[in-house]
C-alpha cells in the first residue's frame, strides 16, 4: 500500500535560508533562482522606468525654454543680460535625449533577455547624466556670471537627477550621482569665472563647500531609500519564493494557516521519525457512478467533494499529502508538530460526515465516503530524484490506516480507527464502538477496530 502512496513535495531545510534573504552561498533550489531572477528584473524595470522620467524631464524642459524663447523672448534676453541663445540648449539637450533613448533601448533589451546592465555602464550613465546641470550651469555662467548662475535654476536641477537616481535602488550609485554633483558644481564655483564678468566677485569658497556638501547628502540619502526599496522588493520576493517552495513542498493541499506556520518555524529535517495521525478518505462507489455521467459532471462533483472536506482539513490543522483518484491521504502532525493529531483527525473526520451529509440533501448526485485513521510513527522526507524531489509520510501507520478505511466496506460504516488513535485522541474518541480483533489483510494477528459514528 505504501507504493501506491507517491511523494508530494520538497526539501524544506532551504526554506529559512530564503526567509532571511534571497543571496545565499548554498546550492540555489529552482525557487531560489527564481527569486533572483524576479528581484534583478525588478531592478531592470525601475531602471528602464528612472530613464523614461529622466528623458520626460528633459524633453518638458527643452519645450518649455523653446516655447518661452518663441513667445517671450525678452524674458531669456533680461535673465541672461542678452547672451541667451536657444541654440546653445539644444547642443545640449538634443544629444543628452538621444544618449538616454539609447540607454532605454539597450535596457530594455536587457529586461527581455532578463540580463543585468553592467555596473561600469551603471556609472558611466551616472555622470554623463548628472553632467548636464554642469554643462547648463557653464552656459548660464557665461550668460549672467557666476553668482547669478549659481543662484538660478542649474544648480537645483541636479536635485533632479539625484531624486531620480533612488530608482537604480543602489546606494553606492545615488552616493556617486550626489558626489559628482556636488564636486562639479563646486568646480565651476571656484575655478571658472567669465571674462565678461570680472568685476563680479568670486564666490566664497566655504559657501559653495556646504551647497556641494548639501548635494552629497541627498546623494547619500537617495541612496539609502532606493537600498531600504530594494530590501523591500528582496524581502517580498523572498516571502513569494519561500511560499512557492512550501506549495512546491505540499502541492497546493497545504492551508494558508499552515503555510504561515512553515514560514515562522523555519526548516524541517529532511527526514525524520515522527508521530502523526494518518487519514485515509474514499469516495464509496464513485468508480461505478462515473458511468452514468459526463466527465464534466464528474469532475464537478469530485471538486465539490473535495473542497468540501479539504476546508474541514485546514480548520482541523490537517494536510493533503496526496489525492488519490476519488480518496486522499491526509496527514495530522507533519510536518509541523502536533501533540494533539489524532484528536485533530478524529474531529476533522466527523465534522466532514457531518457536512458531505448536508452536501448530499441538496445534490442529484449523493455520495458516501469512507475513512480510517491510525495514529502511529511514519518516516516523514522526502523522496525522488535530484531534479524533483516530494514530501511523503512512509511506514507500517500509513498501511494500516489504508486497511482500515477498505474495512468500511466489509462493516458497511463510514469512520473506522485504530486502538492508538482512540487512545491518542482523549475525550474525542471516548464514545467509539469496539468491532472486535478483526483479521486485517497483510497482518498475520487480529487487530482491534473501532467505529465511529
Amino acid at each position: 500500500m505504501a507504493s501506491l502512496i507517491p511523494p508530494s513535495a520538497a526539501i524544506l531545510s532551504p526554506m529559512m535560508p530564503l526567509r532571511r534573504t534571497i543571496f545565499t552561498s548554498a546550492p540555489e533550489s529552482p525557487e531560489l533562482q527564481a527569486a533572483r531572477e524576479a528581484l534583478n528584473r525588478q531592478v531592470l524595470l525601475t531602471e528602464r522606468l528612472r530613464i523614461k522620467a529622466v528623458i520626460a524631464t528633459v524633453a518638458i524642459l527643452t519645450a518649455i525654454v523653446t516655447i518661452i524663447q518663441l513667445a517671450l523672448p525678452d524674458v531669456f534676453i533680461g535673465i541672461s543680460r542678452g547672451g541667451f541663445e536657444l541654440g546653445s540648449t539644444y547642443v545640449i539637450f538634443l544629444p543628452f535625449l538621444a544618449l538616454e533613448l539609447l540607454a532605454l533601448y539597450l535596457v530594455s533589451r536587457r529586461v527581455e533577455q532578463n540580463k543585468d546592465v553592467p555596473i561600469f555602464r551603471r556609472y558611466l550613465s551616472a555622470l554623463i547624466e548628472t553632467s548636464v546641470p554642469t554643462a547648463a550651469l557653464y552656459l548660464h555662467m557665461n550668460w549672467m556670471g557666476a553668482n547669478t548662475a549659481l543662484a538660478f535654476a542649474a544648480p537645483l536641477t541636479y536635485f533632479v537627477f539625484i531624486i531620480l537616481s533612488t530608482l537604480r535602488l543602489d546606494f553606492w550609485l545615488s552616493t556617486f550621482t550626489g558626489f559628482v554633483a556636488g564636486s562639479e558644481m563646486f568646480a565651476l564655483a571656484m575655478l571658472y569665472r567669465p571674462a565678461g564678468f570680472a568685476d563680479e566677485p568670486m564666490p566664497e569658497g566655504i559657501f559653495q563647500l556646504v551647497r556641494a556638501v548639501m548635494l552629497l547628502v541627498g546623494g547619500v540619502l537617495a541612496g539609502a531609500v532606493g537600498m531600504q526599496l530594494r530590501r523591500q522588493f528582496e524581502a517580498s520576493i523572498a516571502a513569494a519564493a519561500a511560499r512557492d517552495h512550501v506549495t512546491n513542498l505540499f502541492g497546493q493541499h497545504v492551508s494558508p494557516q499552515v503555510v504561515e506556520r512553515l514560514l515562522a518555524t523555519g526548516a524541517a529535517p529532511t527526514t525524520e521519525m515522527r508521530q502523526v495521525a494518518v487519514m485515509f478518505v474514499d469516495i464509496r462507489n464513485f468508480t461505478a457512478a462515473t458511468r452514468i455521467h459526463t466527465p464534466r459532471q464528474v469532475v464537478e462533483r469530485l471538486d465539490e467533494a473535495f473542497a468540501i472536506m479539504v476546508d474541514v482539513l485546514d480548520r482541523h490543522s490537517g494536510i493533503v499529502n496526496k489525492f488519490l483518484g476519488d480518496g486522499f491521504l491526509a496527514v495530522f502532525g507533519a510536518p509541523i508538530e502536533d501533540s494533539n493529531a489524532a484528536r485533530c483527525a478524529v474531529e476533522a473526520a466527523r465534522e466532514m460526515l457531518a457536512e458531505m451529509e448536508k452536501n448530499n440533501r441538496g445534490s442529484e448526485w449523493p455520495l458516501r465516503i469512507g475513512i480510517g485513521i491510525h495514529m502511529g510513527a511514519v518516516i516523514a522526507g522526502n523522496v525522488g530524484s535530484p531534479r524533483r524531489k516530494e514530501y511523503t509520510v512512509m511506514g507500517d501507520t500509513v498501511n494500516f490506516a489504508a486497511r482500515l478505511e477498505a474495512l468500511n466496506k466489509e462493516f458497511g460504516s463510514q469512520l473506522l480507527i485504530s486502538t492508538a488513535a482512540r487512545d491518542a485522541a482523549g475525550e474525542a474518541g471516548r464514545d467509539a464502538a469496539f468491532l472486535g480483533d478483526v483479521q486485517v489483510r497483510g497482518y498475520e494477528q487480529p487487530q482491534a477496530v473501532w467505529q465511529l459514528g
